[in-house]
């Protein structure tokens, strides 16, 4: 994505005018303007069928909200905006559109297809910073999952692998497991093949 001449403190109020002008999702990512591609049905279905399981077994103060957005402590411009998102039932009563990284009990990405693999680890890193206590991305172009806990400075602490088939093991308050044996898949021809962004200098 081309960088944008956008002064820092003025970088919310530009994504909200791109998204306008594009219909794209806008966020806000290490002070950079990053534009979500269009979701594509699996990329929904991933979403819908995690966040019925969760719902099925969250307790009553907790539930589960699509593209609401995370805002960066002490950021005035940065926000992350995951796919699905865990956080107290009493945010749906207030004013605010940014959640507080405290309140999140589990952020969920589904990796888009063009994504590569600098921009998974720059994102994961984000919610770590932000001290997101869970990050679970998943990606369909391979049918693999990662569980990210335990944020600190530089990165999660711990990081659990595993592949579509393998239950998503989760502590406390969240549901004990997810399943993942019944979540889509990319074909690999639909795997899209592009170049590896290089870390910016």
């Amino acid at each position: 994505m081309p960088q944008l001449p956008v002064r820092p403190g003025a970088l919310r109020e530009a994504a909200s005018e791109l998204g306008r002008l594009t219909g794209l999702g806008v966020e806000v990512i290490g002070g950079t303007l990053v534009l979500a591609p269009p979701r594509r049905g699996k990329h929904v279905g991933t979403v819908q069928r995690l966040r019925e399981q969760l719902d099925a077994g969250l307790p009553e103060r907790l539930t589960t909200c699509q593209v609401v957005s995370v805002g960066m402590p002490g950021d005035g411009d940065d926000y992350a905006t995951p796919d699905l998102t865990v956080l107290p039932r009493s945010w749906e009563e207030g004013d605010d559109w940014l959640v507080d990284p405290r309140d999140v009990a589990l952020a969920v990405e589904v990796v888009p297809r063009s994504e590569g693999a600098w921009e998974v680890t720059v994102k994961s890193d984000w919610y770590a910073a932000a001290e997101v206590p869970a990050l679970l991305a998943l990606d369909p172009r391979w049918g693999r999952w990662v569980l990210h806990t335990g944020p600190r400075k530089g990165g999660y602490g711990e990081v659990l692998r595993g592949v579509y088939g393998e239950p998503v093991p989760l502590a406390v308050p969240l549901p004990r497991e997810l399943r993942t044996d019944r979540l889509p898949r990319w074909a690999a021809g639909e795997r899209a093949l592009t170049p590896r962004r290089r870390r910016p200098s």
